[in-house]
C-alpha cells in the first residue's frame, strides 16, 4: 500500500510518542525512517517503529543528550540512553561544527542504542561540503568468520564525499543480512535467503525466529569479519563494551574532514563528481547493463518518490503501526 509522506511521518510519530518518546525525538526519528522509505530501504524504514516501540517500553525514561568532553578537534557525547537516531544527529552536527572551525573532527558517543541508516548522517555532513565517516557497534548478533556464536554486531560502516552532484555515499553492513531484515521477514511470515544465518545449534537456517535465537553470518567471509572487528573496536573507543542480549550502550564513531585542508574549496567536490562520471561510464560486464556508483540508486529512488509524494508500506506493517499509534 502507499502512504503520503505527511501521513507516514504522522503515523510513525504517533506510534513512537505513544510508546514514550518525546515529540521532538519522535519527529527526528520519523523523518529518518521516512527518508529510508523514500530511498527504497524497506527494512530500515517504518517497520523499525515496531522494534523501537518495544524497546522504549522496556526502558526507563531517557535522560539528556550532552557533550561531556570537548577540545579543538574532538568531542565525547553521553546519549542519555536516547535512541541513536537522535544521538547521531547531535554527534554529526557537533563534528561538522568542530571541523568547520579546525578542519577535522572526531566525535564519539555512547549510552545510546539503535542507529538507523548510517548514510543518513554522513550525507548530512557531505551536503555541507565535508567528508564524513561513521561506524557503530551494535548488539552481538553476528558470528565471527568460521564460528557460530554471536560475538559482534551487524556493525555498519559509511563514508560520504561532497560532490558537485549528490554526495557520493558508501554505506555497507558487515553482516550477510541485517537484524532489521530478519525482524521484517518474521513480521511478513517469509523465510530468509539461504546462507545468511545459523540456528542456535549452529546449523544453517532460513527461519527468522531461529536466526534471531542463533546468529547472523558475516558478509565477505574473513574480510567482512575483519571489518566488523574494526568497527567493534571503534565502538569500544567510544565507550561501549560487548553488548550481549541487550539493546544499550552502543558506541558511535564519527570523523569529519574539511577538504579545504588540502585543496581549494571547489576542487574536491568537482573531482568527486568527475570520478563518479568515469565510474558510471565504465564498460559493464557481460551480465550487467551498467556500472552503478554506490548510493546512486537510493538517491534516484528518493527523487522519484519525492516527486510522487508517497512511500510504499507493507499492509501487515501498516496494521501493526496503526495499532501502536492508537493503543
Amino acid at each position: 500500500m502507499q502512504l503520503t509522506i505527511a501521513d507516514a511521518t504522522d503515523l510513525a510519530m504517533r506510534a513512537l510518542t505513544r510508546a514514550g518518546m518525546t515529540a521532538e525525538n519522535a519527529n527526528i526519528t520519523a523523518e529518518h525512517l521516512v527518508d529510508a522509505a523514500l530511498c527504497g530501504h524497506e527494512f530500515s524504514s517504518l517497520p523499525r517503529v515496531i522494534a523501537l516501540a518495544e524497546e522504549i517500553r522496556k526502558k526507563p525514561p531517557a535522560g539528556e543528550t550532552r557533550v561531556i568532553r570537548e577540545n579543538h578537534c574532538s568531542a565525547l557525547i553521553d546519549g542519555g540512553d536516547n535512541v541513536a537516531y537522535v544521538v547521531s544527529m547531535h554527534a554529526i552536527d557537533k563534528a561538522v561544527e568542530i571541523a568547520r572551525k579546525n578542519g577535522v573532527a572526531v566525535v564519539c558517543a555512547n549510552n545510546t542504542w539503535f542507529s538507523g541508516r548510517l548514510a543518513y548522517y554522513v550525507e548530512r555532513a557531505a551536503q555541507q561540503g565535508f567528508i564524513a565517516m561513521h561506524t557503530t557497534n551494535t548488539t552481538a548478533r553476528v558470528a565471527p568468520h568460521g564460528g557460530v556464536d554471536r560475538l559482534m554486531g551487524t556493525n555498519p560502516f559509511a563514508i560520504a564525499f561532497p560532490s558537485d552532484d549528490d554526495p557520493l555515499i558508501i554505506d555497507i553492513g558487515t553482516s550477510q543480512t541485517t537484524w532489521g531484515d530478519v525482524v521484517l521477514a518474521r513480521t511478513k511470515g517469509k523465510p530468509l535467503p539461504e546462507g545468511v544465518a545459523v540456528s542456535p545449534s549452529g546449523r544453517p537456517t532460513t527461519d527468522p525466529d531461529e536466526a534471531l535465537e542463533g546468529a547472523i553470518l558475516p558478509w565477505g567471509g574473513a574480510r567482512g569479519s575483519g571489518l566488523a572487528l574494526a568497527v567493534q573496536l571503534l565502538g569500544i573507543l567510544a565507550g561501549s563494551e560487548l553488548v550481549i542480549d541487550d539493546v544499550s550502550n552502543y558506541g558511535l564513531f564519527f570523523m569529519v574532514i574539511d577538504p579545504k585542508l588540502f585543496m581549494p574549496s571547489d576542487q574536491f567536490p568537482a573531482r568527486v563528481s568527475a570520478f563518479r562520471q568515469i565510474v558510471a561510464s565504465t564498460r559493464p560486464a557481460a551480465d550487467s547493463s551498467s556500472v552503478r556508483v554506490p548510493g546512486d540508486r537510493s538517491q534516484q529512488k528518493r527523487r522519484e518518490n519525492l516527486a510522487k509524494g508517497v512511500i510504499n508500506l507493507d499492509e501487515k506493517v501498516y496494521v501493526r503501526l496503526h495499532e501502536l499509534a492508537e493503543n
